[in-house]
């Protein structure tokens, strides 16, 4: 069994486009919509596929916003608790054309028995020396650090689709899945197979665009997820402090509480 999760904030004008790309991918046999405190609008438009796709779609909606990369542990243990073989993670605000990109990363993850099977949205970016920006040199430092650069470069579960296996699911903890680049240093842990599935390039995905500050907080995020994972692989306590800064981002709004007051009422 084949299952999409889609995380969703305010995706109004996204949400539906991103489920019908979805619909079209035959291998897919349940798409759960996980609403992080959505507003009304983006709460309808996911209804509204509901109630069409009902066999197909199921609408999981917190009240409270669970903060960024959280739905995706909520929709982890989801998947996992319908018995999923496979996971595809799409965030709820990629509206580009990658149909058909998804479905060879999903029939590329089962044809080589990938774990953890990512996108590669910098194809065309071949020398490691040229990764100056800040977040790609803090990715490209943790996949160094596990010996995978030549296999995936910097691909990483925090950008553009990618597939979970169902071992990979029974394996990590829940809350790992709200901070992606851990998810590497678990699967290299616990001799998971991690790869290329697929590649789209980063337009391609049609992620919104957003604001300058938008922009730093998500940088700073990303960046203290990767430091973060470079603490585990050198078997440090877990830290976002480097170099004399604190990468925080959005990472304080990541509702954990609300992640274990969920699993805690599903182990009821």
């Amino acid at each position: 069994m084949i299952v999409a999760i889609v995380p969703a904030h305010n995706e109004e004008y996204r949400l539906g486009r991103v489920l019908h790309h979805l619909l079209t991918v035959m291998a897919i046999q349940q798409i759960f919509v996980i609403l992080n405190g959505s507003n009304e609008l983006t709460q309808k438009e996911a209804e509204r596929f509901y109630e069409k796709n009902k066999s197909k779609i199921t609408v999981v909606s917190f009240r409270d916003p669970l903060g960024i990369d959280v739905p995706r542990a909520i929709g982890a243990n989801l998947a996992y608790t319908a018995g999923a073989d496979y996971a595809v993670f799409v965030d709820g605000d990629m509206v580009g054309e990658y149909s058909t990109e998804v479905k060879a990363l999903l029939e590329q993850a089962e044809a080589l028995k990938l774990d953890l099977a990512l996108c590669d949205c910098y194809p065309h970016t071949t020398v490691l020396t040229e990764y100056t920006e800040p977040i790609f040199h803090y990715r490209h430092l943790v996949n160094q650090g596990l010996g995978l650069v030549e296999k995936i470069k910097i691909a990483t579960p925090s950008h553009g689709p990618h597939v979970i296996s169902r071992r990979m699911l029974q394996t990590i903890p829940w809350e790992d899945y709200a901070v992606p680049p851990t998810l590497l240093v678990h699967a290299m842990w616990h001799h998971l197979t991690v790869g290329i599935a697929a590649s789209i390039p980063h337009p391609q995905l049609g992620s919104s665009i957003k604001n300058h500050t938008h922009t730093k907080l998500i940088t700073d995020t990303i960046i203290g997820d990767c430091i973060e994972a470079l603490c585990m692989i050198q078997h440090l306590p877990r830290t976002r402090f480097h170099k004399g800064r604190l990468y925080l981002g959005y990472h304080e709004q990541r509702r954990l509480d609300l992640l274990q007051q969920f699993l805690a009422g599903r182990s009821m």
